[in-house]
C-alpha cells in the first residue's frame, strides 16, 4: 500500500477511533468509564495513529520527523478528546457554578446565586436575599442577623457650656459662669418635666486621678447653682468624668480651654443616678 492510501487508512482510523472513545453513549452508568475512555489508553491509540500519520504524508527524508511530530499531536488531542466525564469539573452543592470558581460552596438547594455562585444579595445589606426577612434595605443601614433595620435610640441634645469658668484648682464659679447658669436654670424651671444630667470634664494638667475628683466637684458646683436658682434638685444628677472625653488636643493652650468645660444632658429618669 502506498503512503496516501496509508495515510487515508490511518487518518480515517484516528477520526473514527477519538470519535468513539470520545462518545457517552455507551458509557458504564454505574459512575465508572469503559477501558476505551481511559485518557492514558486513548493518548496512547492517537499518538500510534497520529505517529504513522505522519509518517505517510512525510517525505521520504523526512520520514522520522514527520511521525514523531503526527505522534505527539496524536496523542495529546486523543488524550483530550477521551477525558471521562469523571474528570469533568464538578459542581458539589448544584447551583451551576463549578467548584472551581465558587466562592460560596454548600449553597442550600433552590438558593439563587450570582456568578460567583454566592447567594444573591438585593439591596446589599450583607444578607443573603433567601436570608433576609427585611428585603429593600436602604443603602447603609444597619440591619440584624435577618436583615432588618436595627433600632437605635435618636441621639439626645447636648447643651455644651465652654463658658463655665471657675477659680483655679477650684470649683467655686466665677461671676460670668452665674450669667450664663441664670439663663440655663430659666429654661429647665420652664420645662419642668426635664431631668439633666451635668458632666464636668477637664484638660490633661495635673493627675488622672485628681482631675476625675476636680471634675466632679465642678459638676456639683454647677448642680447646687441651678437648684438656688429654682431647679428642683432631685431632676439633677452629676458625674465627673476627669480628662477621659478630651474633645479637643491638650497638647495647644486652645485645646486644653475646649476641654475645660461643662456639659448638660437630658436624661430618662431611669438613667439618673
Amino acid at each position: 500500500m502506498n503512503k496516501s492510501a496509508t495515510g487515508l487508512v490511518l487518518g480515517s482510523a484516528l477520526v473514527l477511533g477519538l470519535s468513539g472513545c470520545a462518545s457517552n453513549e455507551n458509557a458504564p452508568t454505574d459512575g465508572g468509564s469503559s477501558w476505551y475512555q481511559n485518557p492514558l489508553v486513548c493518548g496512547a491509540a492517537g499518538a500510534l495513529i497520529g505517529g504513522g500519520l505522519g509518517y505517510s504524508v512525510s517525505g521520504s527524508h523526512d520520514e522520522g520527523t514527520g511521525a514523531a511530530i503526527g505522534g505527539v499531536a496524536g496523542g495529546t488531542i486523543a488524550a483530550l478528546l477521551c477525558k471521562s466525564p469523571d474528570h469533568a469539573d464538578a459542581d458539589s452543592d448544584g447551583d451551576g457554578v463549578p467548584d472551581s470558581i465558587d466562592e460560596c460552596p454548600g449553597t442550600p438547594a433552590g438558593v439563587a446565586v450570582d456568578a460567583k455562585g454566592c447567594p444573591l444579595d438585593s439591596d446589599g445589606d450583607g444578607v443573603p436575599d433567601y436570608l433576609d426577612e427585611c428585603p429593600g434595605t436602604p443603602a447603609g443601614t444597619e440591619v440584624d442577623a435577618q436583615g432588618c433595620p436595627v433600632e437605635q435610640a435618636p441621639e439626645r441634645p447636648t447643651l455644651v457650656l465652654n463658658d463655665i469658668h471657675f477659680a483655679f484648682d477650684s470649683s467655686k464659679l466665677s461671676g460670668d459662669s452665674q450669667q450664663t447658669l441664670n439663663v440655663v436654670a430659666q429654661r429647665l424651671v420652664e420645662n419642668s418635666d426635664v431631668a439633666v444630667r451635668i458632666e464636668g470634664h477637664t484638660d490633661s494638667t495635673g493627675t488622672e486621678a485628681y482631675n476625675k475628683r476636680l471634675s466632679q466637684r465642678r459638676a456639683d458646683s454647677v448642680a447646687q447653682y441651678l437648684t438656688s436658682q429654682g431647679v428642683d434638685a432631685s431632676r439633677l444628677t452629676t458625674e465627673g468624668f476627669g480628662e477621659s472625653r478630651p474633645v479637643a488636643d491638650n497638647s495647644t493652650r486652645e485645646g486644653r480651654a475646649q476641654n475645660r468645660r461643662v456639659e448638660i444632658a437630658p436624661v430618662d429618669g431611669g438613667d439618673q443616678q
